[in-house]
């Protein structure tokens, strides 16, 4: 027997209802904020995710699902979604539109790491991009909108946690004082805290180690170290989101490693996620663009993982199935019937099926109980000269004469009670 691949999970039809929920909620807040939809391919050249995500970074060095063309070109599995996005506008001039321009995307991820709960190596994101404007509202724009998808879908002990990156030029000011400070702590780092000190110190505010964490604890805070130009910035943010009512923590910790990210960043957690508690990250990226090619852009977005929220979606937020009638036709002329029966009731809009392997009443009556219908209508040689069937409710037994033309009139009025 061939298994599928660690870590990439079938999503079965039993649980396709909660996913759905999930992602037509994300349609319908995203175009409420003028979002549109945009499709990016599920691969792309390495080069893209190298310049974009960082190559010093874990994704780049060592969780990227790469491989050679029959050409040669060094292509990935796309691991997130705003390179893509960015590399489409860019290729496709989007910029000589009116700006700004908003979009958003939901779709597979592909990550080699250690599968966990609500971490697989292929995993969904809904995610949002805004293009063309530096106004803090753009900011606020995105997180109220991730604020109130997840709390649309009722998702229990929801913070939000935000920090400013500042400026390039606030960093710039900043890595010194926090390197010398690092560097006293030194000998309390991980391994992989003593390389970031090298390459990316920011990341080592944001490392998980405990001890990593107890040795940062007193670090200097980027957000004591900005301009006044981002200082007012982050406070138009932090106001509106009052005026909003969208509460907000400050988390020191919360950085981004590379250079184009400025400004806001904020994640949405939840304590009922344990150590991997984020359901949505995002911030300001105003320099991505051009460092990909493109005009000078400022951009702000966020990416949220469905896994994580299917595991949080409360069992009240997934509607019940349709009510669903079940066509037992039996007997040469109730077959026939049965057949235009079926096609009549899902051309009004009804989900009805039938068993074809079942050639009695009572074999009938078994499968309508196991598929879980609400109705059976019971159709056999007699009922299609006549014209006339019986209709059981599954659940009641209760039974009913009704006119066989009239049934799809008949179901409709029925299942609006349910």
């Amino acid at each position: 027997m061939i298994k599928g691949i660690k870590g990439v999970k079938d999503i079965l039809p039993e649980e396709t209802p909660r996913w759905r929920v999930i992602e037509e909620t994300a349609r319908r807040w995203a175009e409420r904020y003028g979002f549109k939809e945009i499709r990016i391919p599920i691969f792309e050249v390495t080069t893209l995710f190298a310049r974009s995500i960082g190559t010093a970074t874990d994704i780049v060095e060592k969780e990227m699902y790469t491989f050679p063309d029959r050409d040669g070109t060094s292509l990935t599995l796309r691991p997130e979604g705003t390179a893509g996005t960015v590399r489409a506008f860019i290729e496709h001039n989007r910029a000589a539109d009116p700006l700004p321009q908003k979009y958003f995307y939901i779709g597979p991820m592909f990550r080699h790491e250690r599968p966990q709960a609500g971490r697989l190596r292929q995993f969904h994101q809904f995610g949002v991009e805004f293009f063309g404007t530096q106004d803090s509202k753009a900011d606020v724009d995105v997180i109220a909108l991730l604020w109130r998808l997840l709390s649309d879908l009722s998702l229990p002990d929801l913070t939000l946690e935000i920090n400013s990156l500042g400026t390039a030029a606030d960093r710039a000011a900043y890595l010194p004082i926090l390197v010398s400070f690092l560097k006293g702590r030194v000998g309390e780092l991980c391994d992989n805290c003593r390389r970031r000190m090298e390459t990316n110190p920011l990341r080592v505010l944001d490392c998980k180690v405990p001890g990593c964490r107890a040795a940062t604890e007193e670090a200097p805070q980027l957000v004591a170290h900005l301009s006044p130009e981002a200082k007012n910035h982050f406070d138009d943010v932090l106001s509106t989101l009052a005026v909003l009512g969208i509460p907000w923590q400050l988390n020191p910790r919360l950085v981004r490693g590379l250079d184009y990210y400025c400004l806001t960043a904020f994640e949405i957690t939840s304590t009922h996620l344990g150590a991997q508690n984020a359901l949505g990250a995002g911030g300001r990226y105003d320099g991505l663009v051009e460092t990909l090619g493109g005009p000078v852009m400022p951009a702000v977005g966020f990416a949220a993982g469905l896994e994580r929220i299917v595991m949080m979606l409360p069992e009240q937020s997934v509607p019940t199935p349709q009510a669903t009638v079940y066509v037992a036709a039996f007997g040469a002329g109730g077959i026939q019937a049965g057949a235009r029966l079926l096609d009549a009731l899902r051309l009004a809009g009804l989900s009805a099926h039938c068993d074809y392997r079942a050639s009695t009443l009572k074999a009938h009556l078994r499968q309508a109980d196991r598929s879980g219908c609400r109705f059976a209508v019971l159709l056999g040689d007699d009922e299609a000269t006549s014209g006339s069937v019986v209709v059981r409710n599954m659940d009641s037994k209760a039974q009913e004469t009704v006119a066989l033309l009239d049934l799809p009139r008949h179901f409709l009025s029925l299942i609006k009670g349910f």
